[in-house]
């Protein structure tokens, strides 16, 4: 049977709430992980016999565990606040898609097993059994949640609805129904240190293949040292940084910076991936085990300096988490940011003339910034509030003469999600990202109509690999996505002042 076409909703001139359409996205989901890569991550290989009673007291043991949790699944009025802020809802019109009702198919299990209204008067208080009908709509709907928080912006209880499909999705893997996409990932990263499963000679011939393009282009030895003791700064960047277009390029501008500024830097074979997919599935244990790479990559080489890629969740996880999950980094340089943004190194160089450029290579860009979820609603960057959102922006104009701004109700903390996070970006999911993109298109579209926008900044490699997917349907050109310091690639001027 031939796949059904994938077709763009129509773009608006803003966003206009969807006419309802009960159970349009019901058979959208990831394909489930086997045995093997279920176990692989301590898993069950598939849906375990006694799965209800199971499923129920890991989620006794998560209210246990995170205060937090109980209080999100407590505190909801239904006031609608929400019903409208999720981009998946704006594409799709299903109402299970908005973020109250996707809350509520874990909530209402929650009232039915753990509150004296639940267990006595269910119908009254809207508690429901965990049934298989259940549990099929958990895998499929909390498996169309990015985990982007943008209605947690807009909730008065700030409600984080990311944490609800991150216990969801913990529960679901307990009990042996985990996603392909996101478990298969987390085990190349256990396995060989990055989410492409690209082992340490492949690494290495990559490097240096880069290398010979610089030397092309510029004619210098702009080097991509790997593995490197001794070496200041150890980067820990996207694996995607390392063969797929646009990243790519932003690779070669952080190589360029580090060149103009002296600095002695070093990728790690052992620690090749930014990304730590343990976020999406809710699972701390997978976090650690992921960041813990970083840990002992950085005690071997002997660095003294931390910096993370260009990428949104890997941000949020080492901003968030990593003091927690990895610390103390007494090893560390305490003089520097821990951790540290290529943003921010790159920023602070501008701030301190140790970077040229030449602002008219850009000319060619009319640009504009999309903010990343998890930099925007999760993150800080400069030790400043609203250093995440002001730094990138200072960068594109340092290097860039043509800087346009979308909607500001799209963008900073209320930014729309590319459509691809949380574990999405799997192809058997493409025709949800595709509608789950909608916002974000419209908002493009504005700015390509009065101000010849023609590429869009970002700096998440979801969003680069989403969009550059996704563009083509709503008939943009797939480059029009890139990095910021793909634009720095471009106007940085190397050798003497």
């Amino acid at each position: 049977m031939a796949a059904a076409e994938i077709t763009a909703p129509p773009l608006k001139p803003y966003p206009v709430i969807p006419i309802l359409e009960v159970g349009a996205m019901a058979n959208s989901k990831p394909y489930v992980a086997n045995a093997a890569m279920q176990q692989a991550l301590g898993f069950p290989g598939e849906l375990v016999e006694g799965w209800h009673d199971k499923a129920i007291a890991k989620l006794g043991d998560l209210l246990q565990n995170y205060r937090g949790l109980k209080v999100y699944l407590d505190a909801c009025v239904h006031c609608g606040a929400c019903t409208d802020k999720c981009h998946y809802f704006l594409g799709t019109g299903d109402p299970k898609n908005m973020p109250v009702a996707r809350q509520d198919l874990l909530r209402k299990v929650y009232r039915r097993y753990f509150t004296w209204a639940g267990k006595w008067f269910p119908k009254l208080v809207g508690a429901e059994d965990l049934s298989k009908e259940v549990l099929d709509d958990w895998y499929s709907y909390f498996n169309q949640c990015s985990e982007c928080r943008r209605c947690s912006v807009f909730c008065p209880y700030g409600i984080d609805t990311a944490e609800i499909t991150m216990a969801a999705k913990e529960i679901m893997d307990s009990i042996g129904l985990g996603s392909k996409y996101t478990n298969e990932i987390i085990g190349k990263v256990h396995k060989v240190g990055n989410n492409l499963g690209l082992p340490g000679p492949a690494l290495l011939d990559t490097l240096q293949s880069l290398e010979e393009d610089l030397k092309e282009e510029t004619g210098l030895d702009i080097r991509l040292p790997l593995d490197e003791k001794g070496a200041a700064v150890m980067l820990i960047t996207p694996s995607a940084d390392f063969f797929a277009e646009p990243h790519v390029y932003s690779l070669m501008g952080y190589a360029k910076v580090f060149h103009a500024a002296g600095i002695p830097w070093t990728l790690s074979t052992h620690a090749s991936e930014a990304g730590n997919f343990g976020l999406f599935i809710g699972n701390y244990g997978q976090m650690q085990k992921i960041a813990m790479r970083v840990r002992e990559a950085a005690l071997d080489l002997g660095a003294r300096r931390l910096v993370v890629g260009e990428c949104g969740h890997a941000w949020r996880v080492a901003y968030s988490f990593w003091n927690t999950l990895i610390g103390p980094f007494d090893f560390l340089d305490p003089d520097y940011p821990l951790p540290q943004h290529i943003c921010e190194l790159t920023y602070d160089l501008i701030q301190r003339g140790a970077l040229t450029f030449d602002k008219s290579a850009n000319d060619r860009y009319v640009v504009t910034f999309h903010d990343s979820c998890n930099v925007a609603r999760a993150s800080r960057m400069g030790g400043l509030p609203g250093g995440q959102f002001e730094i990138p922006r200072a960068i594109v104009r340092a290097v860039a003469n043509k800087f346009v701004e979308m909607n500001p109700e799209a963008i900073r903390e209320k930014t729309f999600c590319c459509g691809g996070g949380g574990g999405l970006l799997s192809d058997e999911l493409l025709d949800l990202r595709v509608k789950g993109a909608l916002p974000r298109m419209e908002a493009l579209q504005a700015v390509v109509d009065t101000d010849g926008v023609n590429f869009m900044a970002t700096i998440c490699a979801i969003c680069k690999a989403q969009f550059s997917k996704v563009l083509p349907y709503y008939k943009f050109n797939m480059s029009m996505v890139g990095g910021v310091h793909q634009l720095v690639s471009n106007a940085i001027r190397l050798g003497p002042k």
